[in-house]
C-alpha cells in the first residue's frame, strides 16, 4: 500500500473513532498538515515522515477514552489511554510491529515535552501546539512562552511566527 493510501485509510478509521466530534476531527486535520508541511520543509526521509504522519491522526485518540473512563481528558490521561486506542487501528493497516510500536510511543508521549527523542516527536509537538494555541486562544505572551521553550525546528518556528506575529 503506497503511504498516501495508508494514510488516507488511517484517517478514515480516525473519522469512524471521533463519529460526531467535528472539533476532535478538524484537531487531529489540522494537526496532521501542520506535521506533514514541516516534515517536508525539514528534509524528512520518508519512512519518518510515514510515522510522524500516522501519528499525528490518532495522536489524540485517548480523548475520548479517558473522558468516558474519568470524565476529563487532560494530557496525561490522554498519553496514558491513547496507546491502547490506536495499536489496533495501526495494525489493522499491516504496518511493521516496529513503526507501531513508535507511533504507540508518540501518542503516549505527545504531551510530555522533556526528552523529546527524535524528529518526529519534536515535529508533533510543534504541530500540535501550532493548533492548541489558536484553539485554546492563547495569548501573545503564551505563545512567546511556546515558541522559546518548544520550538526546535526552523520551520515549526517560521509557521509559528507567521500564524502568531508579535
Amino acid at each position: 500500500m503506497q503511504p498516501e493510501q495508508l494514510i488516507d485509510r488511517l484517517t478514515q478509521a480516525m473519522l469512524e473513532f471521533d463519529r460526531g466530534d467535528p472539533k476532535r476531527i478538524q484537531h487531529f486535520l489540522k494537526v496532521h498538515r501542520f506535521a506533514q508541511l514541516i516534515a517536508r520543509q525539514e528534509g524528512l526521509d520518508d519512512h519518518t515522515r510515514l510515522v510522524l504522519e500516522c501519528a499525528a491522526v490518532v495522536h489524540d485518540i485517548g480523548i475520548h477514552p479517558a473522558e468516558q473512563k474519568y470524565g476529563r481528558c487532560d494530557g496525561k490521561l490522554q498519553e496514558q489511554e491513547g496507546p491502547a486506542c490506536a495499536r489496533p487501528l495501526l495494525e489493522a493497516l499491516g504496518l511493521p510491529a516496529a513503526d507501531v510500536d513508535r507511533i504507540c510511543y508518540l501518542v503516549g508521549h505527545h504531551h510530555t515535552y522533556d526528552a523529546m527523542d527524535g524528529a518526529d516527536y519534536q515535529i508533533l509537538v510543534e504541530a500540535d501546539f501550532l493548533v492548541n494555541l489558536y484553539e485554546d486562544g492563547a495569548g501573545p505572551q503564551a505563545v512567546r512562552h511556546a515558541r522559546d521553550r518548544i520550538f526546535r525546528t526552523a520551520s515549526g518556528r517560521r509557521l509559528c511566527d507567521l500564524l502568531y506575529p508579535a
